[in-house]
């Protein structure tokens, strides 16, 4: 465990007064009130190296811009050597032909301007010393092509969340969804209509796998319901961690479920078959009343920095509790128990809605951000910034010269020490900068490149206006308040890398102009630079997800309609290449996290703006 300076007396002077304000008691509970504690040890997986996806090329096929030619691009991985370049294939009528008279090495795309009705294309990677290696190959029948592929789900249901994997080892993401896509918050009536979520796979190329019910057990919410996708077995092919209930849930008069049996099970990828189960977090009266205790989320972290182990937690304003557990022969074995009210008190309420995991400490083990506040990878407190429940907390690289990772927070709790919208050393928690003066409850932030007038990521966040206050702001990576009219900041939750520079794009039609949901209601969508121009247009669906599942390094998009996921795909020319974004832990991580909890775009561990 790490060890932090307290301060001495200032220390116990702040615990009997503002103690969750001070981020030096992050030991309090060991050095003071427990000096004999011995720490804990670090976690030993069973992985003797790091698991990690055996993606493919991800070739991708899409209808160029002028409507006569098709556009393709591919992913550059990690293992590729630095001087590795492609040569592109097509093959009509069983003649195959090469389209490129020189490899392709600047970018990973290529435009066949003289397509023919039907074809087969794949690239070739070169490298000199190295054996050529091909891709998978990809049919296309030209009056077929549209900017996007078509899921079809049973039985006309519209999809919640969703999440990618290789559930087959071949190297292509599948999708795992859940719905229907209506949701039931702590705060509002139960449901009692009877309506249970379903967890249903399908391969890449639509192939529906099986469905799983959740059952009456599980309430129809996102806080009742996480499930997260990874190969946390090491097998190369992906599970299904997922919380359950047992047959003998109680549900109170209002239809929530307040008592039962509940689970951490782990479901195989393929089949939908229980691997094995575990008991979930109990409930009990320290977590608050009803609508606190049933706070649930799930993670997916290398705490030994080679094995992926399952994260279970509850709690999110008051006490919060997590579980960690590794998959071994098809049982899951508990690495550690972290409780944060028994650990140390400055850590109770300072849950997000999300988390993220990655290592912020340069030890090669991941951490668990749970909010404001950071667990080490053996279990305990890294660091709490004693800010209190974050709606959004992003780790991330906000500016290319600072040193490590930070951390940006938004704190909903009102905040007269100007530091309800911060950013802290990832790493330490240490106050890097914080916006100066009262905030109320702000809701909703993001980081992101779109202004190439300031170095870094732009910060900005919005107040939700039960605080009393519906403020915007929009920061520099350094903290500088930039002077923007608040019509003009843009929403927070969704944001793209599409078009060829290193700006992330956003979308008009679905109001995340003033920081609305993910729901389009209906209507069609725009990709658009801010205060420029519109990219893509006619986009349908309501925005599940950006990821960089295929292609090149831009994101695609997965959208939700009645029936059907449409992955929409850029067809702008690539100007430039980097490894697939989706081989960054961080980025990944996020991804993966997405799942469950509220919304977020995700981010790199390195810098990815313009310079």
């Amino acid at each position: 465990m790490k060890k932090i300076s307290l301060g001495g007396v200032a220390l116990v002077c702040a615990f009997c007064s503002l103690y969750a304000q001070d981020p030096r008691e992050r030991n309090y509970f060991y050095e003071i009130l427990d000096p004999k504690h011995e720490p804990k040890p670090l976690v030993e997986g069973f992985a003797q190296e790091r698991i990690t996806e055996n993606l493919n090329r991800g070739l991708a096929v899409a209808p160029s811009r002028d409507g006569k030619s098709v556009y393709l691009s591919w992913r550059l991985l990690a293992s590729d050597a630095p001087a590795t370049a492609f040569h592109v294939y097509r093959e009509v009528g069983g003649k195959a032909c090469r389209l490129t008279k020189k490899a392709v090495s600047r970018t990973c795309d290529f435009v066949d301007t003289a397509p023919h009705a039907q074809a087969v294309y794949w690239v070739e990677a070169v490298a000199k010393g190295q054996k050529p290696v091909v891709s998978e190959k990809r049919k296309v029948v030209l009056s077929d092509l549209k900017p996007y592929t078509s899921i079809r789900l049973k039985d006309n249901a519209k999809a919640g969340k969703i999440a990618l994997a290789d559930l087959n080892g071949d190297g292509t993401y599948d999708y795992i969804v859940r719905t229907p896509e209506t949701n039931v918050d702590p705060g509002m009536p139960g449901d009692t209509t009877g309506k249970t979520y379903k967890i249903s796979a399908y391969l890449s190329d639509g192939t529906y796998l099986w469905t799983y019910d959740m059952g009456p057990g599980i309430e129809p919410g996102i806080w009742y319901s996480p499930f997260i996708v990874y190969d946390f077995n090491g097998d190369g092919k992906a599970e299904v961690a997922i919380k359950t209930a047992g047959a003998d849930y109680v549900k109170n008069e209002k239809g929530r479920v307040c008592g039962g049996s509940e689970y951490l099970s782990v479901l195989d990828g393929m089949t939908g078959q229980e691997i094995d189960r575990v008991d979930w977090p109990e409930r009990n009266d320290r977590y608050g009343n009803l609508i606190r205790q049933n706070r649930n989320q799930m993670g997916a972290a290398y705490l030994d920095g080679k094995t992926p182990f399952i994260l279970a937690a509850r709690g999110t304003y008051k006490l919060m509790v997590v579980d960690a557990w590794m998959l071994k022969n098809g049982k899951l074995e508990r690495a550690w128990r972290w409780d944060g009210d028994e650990e140390n008190p400055v850590v109770r309420s300072m849950g997000a809605h999300s988390m993220v995991t990655a290592d912020v400490d340069g030890d090669g083990r991941d951490e668990v951000m749970l909010g404001s506040c950071m667990l080490d990878d053996n279990g305990t407190l890294l660091w709490s910034s004693g800010l209190g429940h974050s709606d959004k907390a992003y780790l991330c690289k906000l500016h290319p010269d600072r040193e490590g990772m930070q951390v940006f927070m938004v704190s909903e709790p009102k905040k007269e020490d100007g530091r309800g919208v911060s950013v802290v050393d990832a790493a330490t928690g240490k106050l890097i900068w914080s916006i100066g003066h009262t905030t109320y409850h702000v809701g909703d932030g993001m980081v992101t490149d779109f202004d190439p007038a300031h170095p870094g990521l732009e910060c900005f966040a919005s107040e939700d206006r039960k605080g009393g206050s519906t403020d915007r702001y929009l920061l520099t990576a350094d903290g500088k308040k930039l002077q923007v009219a608040q019509d003009e900041i843009p929403g927070c939750r969704n944001w793209i890398w599409w078009d060829a520079d290193l700006l992330r794009e956003t979308f008009k039609g679905d109001d995340n102009r003033w920081g609305a949901g993910s729901s389009s209601g209906g209507r069609s969508q725009s990709i658009w630079k801010w205060k420029g121009e519109i990219l893509t247009e006619n986009i349908k669906g309501d925005i599940l997800l950006m990821a960089d599942m295929e292609g090149d390094w831009r994101e695609e998009l997965i959208t939700a309609l009645p029936g059907e996921l449409r992955i929409y795909r850029t067809d702008i020319p690539a100007t430039d290449r980097r490894v697939t974004l989706m081989q960054d832990a961080l980025y990944r991580s996020y991804v993966a996290h997405r799942s469950m909890g509220y919304p977020q775009a995700p981010v790199p561990s390195y810098y990815l703006g313009d310079n």
